[in-house]
C-alpha cells in the first residue's frame, strides 16, 4: 500500500514545518521587499530570539520530520545535501548547495546522482561529518518507528521500497554508495530531473552511527548547523538552541546564525501569539511566529497602525484551494455540469470568506502564480470576477437540467478560511444564482479528510487544498492528476480519478528533465491541458500575513516556504 506521501503530510508540512495552517501562493512579500529589511541599522551577532507558535515542533529527529527546503527551526540544527536559497521572494524559489558542493551531478539520463560534501564539516562535538553518517540517517528514516519523513526515497531508490532500516536489515540500501568520505552516489529506479530538490528534505541530514539512540535521538540529536539543542521538553513544545562552535560560516553560505540562542515556544493560542508580537514587550520584542497567521480581524486592526503595519511580513507559499469533483459520482459524470459550476463560481465573494484580498488572490490555474511552478495564466471557463451564471444555466440545460439541480457540497468544519463553513457559503450562495440549490455537508476536520481521501467515501462535490513539497510542478500536479498514484485501499489524493495516458507520459517525460527551468515551462502547459477537463476548479491561493517582534531585523521571506525565515534574522 502506498503511503500517503505527497499529501496528508504535505498539508501537515504546510501548516506546521514551515508554513502556516494552511497555505498560500503567489508572488513574493510585498512589506518586505528588500534583504535586509525589519529595521534602520545593520543586523549584528547576539541576543535570544524567541519564537512563539501554535504547534510543538514534535518528533525533532531528521527522520521523522516532514519539511520542504530543510524547514524553518530544523534548518538550524539539521543540515543537508541541498538546501532553498534564503532570498526574497521568487529568488529563494531555488535550489542551492548546502552540505554538498554542488546541487547534484547527473549521468545515466538522470538516474544516478552523485553529491560531493565540502571540506572541514563538522558536528557539535567537532568529529568530522562523512558521507557515511549522511547515508546512515537516510538509511535510519526507513525504520518504521521513525516514520513520518517524506516518502519519496521508498519510491525512488533501487531496492528500496521493502526496506525496513539499519535497526532491522544491516546490510543498508545499497542503492546509496559511498566510496569515500566524502561522495554518495545515488541510484534511483526511474530519471527524476528534481532529485535536488529532494534533497532538501531533513531525511538528507548525516547522523553519526555512533550517536543514534533511535527513538530517543530526538532528544538531542547531534547538529550539524549553526546551533544545538540544548533543552527539549514536552515533544518539541519548549526547544532551547545554543551556538554550535563547530559550525563555521565559511562552509554554510545560507544561514547567518545571527542570534547566539533561540528560544521556541510552542502550545500557544493564536491569537495570544498575535497579541504578545504586537505588544512587544520584553523578550516578545524579539520574536517572531513561523506558524501563526493574522486573521482578518487582526489584519484590520493592524493595518490601522503604522507601526504594527510595518511589522507585518507578506509572503507566498506554493498552495491553492480549490473544488474538487469526483466523476464517478452523478451528476458529476457530466462534464457539462462541472463547466457549469465552474461559470457559476464567484471568486470575489470568495475571497471575501477567506479573510479579503490581503489574505487571498484568486486563481483559474491550478498551479500557483509563481515561475518556478511553471505558472502558464489561462482561465478556461472565462466568468469574470463574480462568476458568469447565465453561462452556467445554459451549459446546465445542454446536461439536461434546464430547471436546475440540487448537489451537495462536502467541507470542513474547521475555521481554517480554506475549506471551512465561510467558504462553503460563498459558493452556496453563487452557484444558487445558477439554478444550482446547494446543500452543505460540513464535517469534523478528521472525518472530512478521511471521507474525501477514500475512493470508497469520496464525495461527488467538496473542498480541497494543496501545497507543494517543493517549488515546482512536479510535486503538485502529479499526485492530482497522475492515474498511476490513485490509491483503492489507502490515503488517495487524484480525487477526479484521473488515468489519461498521455498526461501519466508527459509526467514521466518532466521527469526526465535536469532543465529545471524547461521542466518549469511543461509542467504550465500540463497544468492548462488538465484544467480543461473541469476536473478542479481553482478558487485561491492564501497570502500569509505575519506579524515579528519590534526588535527583529533582517526579515527575509521566501516564495519557497512563504514565511520569515529565522535563519537570516537578527535581534538588537
Amino acid at each position: 500500500m502506498r503511503q500517503p506521501s505527497v499529501t496528508a503530510r504535505r498539508v501537515a508540512a504546510a501548516s506546521v514545518s514551515l508554513v502556516v495552517a494552511a497555505g498560500a501562493a503567489a508572488c513574493g512579500p510585498k512589506d518586505n521587499d528588500a534583504k535586509g529589511s525589519g529595521g534602520d541599522s545593520a543586523p549584528r551577532k547576539g541576543g535570544t530570539l524567541t519564537v512563539l507558535n501554535s504547534e510543538p515542533q514534535t518528533d525533532f529527529d531528521p527522520a521523522r520530520l516532514y519539511t520542504s527546503g530543510g524547514g524553518n527551526v530544523p534548518s538550524l540544527v539539521f543540515r543537508t545535501l541541498t538546501t532553498r536559497n534564503r532570498e526574497n521572494g521568487a529568488a529563494g524559489a531555488k535550489v542551492v548547495p548546502d552540505l554538498a558542493t554542488d546541487t547534484g551531478r547527473p549521468s545515466k539520463g538522470a538516474t544516478v546522482w552523485t553529491y560531493t560534501l565540502k571540506k572541514g564539516l563538522k558536528y557539535e562535538d567537532g568529529t568530522p561529518i562523512t558521507s557515511a553518517d549522511v547515508k546512515y540517517g537516510i538509511e535510519r528514516s526507513f525504520a518504521p518507528e521513525l516514520s513520518g519523513g517524506a516518502p519519496y526515497l521508498r519510491d525512488w531508490l533501487v531496492g528500496a521500497a521493502r526496506y525496513q532500516g539499519p535497526y532491522k536489515d544491516k546490510r543498508g540500501l545499497s542503492a546509496i554508495e559511498t566510496p569515500d568520505a566524502r561522495t554518495l552516489v545515488f541510484h534511483l529506479n526511474k530519471p527524476e530531473g528534481e532529485f535536488p530538490y529532494l534533497a532538501t528534505q531533513t531525511q538528507f541530514t548525516p547522523v553519526p552511527r555512533s550517536k543514534d539512540t533511535g527513538t530517543k535521538y530526538e532528544e538531542h540529536p547531534v547538529s550539524s548547523g549553526p546551533y544545538k539543542v540544548v533543552r527539549n521538553e514536552n515533544d518539541g513544545e519548549h526547544l532551547l538552541l545554543a551556538r554550535n562552535p563547530y559550525w563555521s560560516a565559511s562552509l554554510d553560505d545560507e544561514r547567518k546564525a545571527y542570534p547566539d540562542s533561540v528560544d521556541v515556544r510552542s502550545g500557544l493560542d493564536s491569537s495570544v501569539i498575535n497579541q504578545r508580537l504586537s505588544a512587544s514587550q520584553g523578550a516578545d520584542a524579539a520574536a517572531v511566529t513561523t506558524d501563526t497567521n493574522l486573521g482578518p480581524a487582526e489584519l484590520a486592526k493592524v493595518s490601522g497602525d503604522k507601526g504594527l503595519a510595518a511589522r507585518v511580513g507578506t509572503g507566498h507559499f506554493g498552495y491553492t484551494n480549490y473544488i474538487a469533483f469526483n466523476p464517478a459520482v452523478k451528476p458529476f459524470d457530466n462534464p457539462k455540469v462541472r463547466e457549469a459550476i465552474a461559470y457559476a463560481v464567484d471568486r470575489s465573494s470568495v475571497v471575501n470568506a477567506a479573510g479579503g484580498s490581503a489574505l487571498a488572490e484568486p486563481a483559474t490555474t491550478f498551479l500557483p502564480d509563481q515561475k518556478s511552478f511553471g505558472y502558464t495564466p489561462y482561465d478556461p471557463f472565462p466568468a469574470g470576477a463574480s462568476g458568469n451564471p447565465a453561462k452556467a444555466r445554459q451549459l446546465l440545460a445542454q446536461a439536461g437540467y434546464k430547471n436546475g439541480l440540487t448537489v451537495t457540497l462536502t467541507h470542513s468544519n474547521a475555521k481554517d478560511f480554506e475549506t471551512s463553513p465561510e467558504i462553503a457559503t460563498a459558493l452556496q450562495d453563487a452557484l444558487k444564482k445558477a439554478g444550482i440549490t446547494v446543500r452543505l455537508q460540513g464535517l469534523e476536520d478528521n472525518d472530512y479528510r478521511d471521507k474525501i481521501h477514500d475512493v470508497r467515501t469520496e464525495p461527488g462535490f467538496f473542498l480541497a487544498h494543496w501545497g507543494a513539497d517543493w517549488p515546482s510542478g512536479g510535486p503538485f500536479l502529479a499526485p492530482i492528476f497522475d492515474g498511476r498514484q490513485i490509491v483503492k485501499d489507502g490515503a488517495n489524493f487524484n480525487t477526479g480519478q484521473l488515468n489519461d495516458k498521455s498526461v501519466n507520459d508527459e509526467i514521466d517525460a518532466i521527469n526526465k528533465l535536469t532543465d529545471l527551468g524547461a521542466a518549469a515551462q511543461r509542467w504550465g502547459a500540463l497544468d492548462k491541458k488538465i484544467g480543461g477537463q473541469a476536473l478542479v476548479v481553482p478558487l485561491f491561493h492564501p497570502v500569509y500575513k505575519r506579524l515579528y517582534g519590534k526588535d527583529v531585523k533582517n526579515v527575509v521571506i521566501s516564495d519557497w516556504t512563504g514565511v520569515l525565515d529565522i535563519s537570516q534574522v537578527a535581534v538588537k
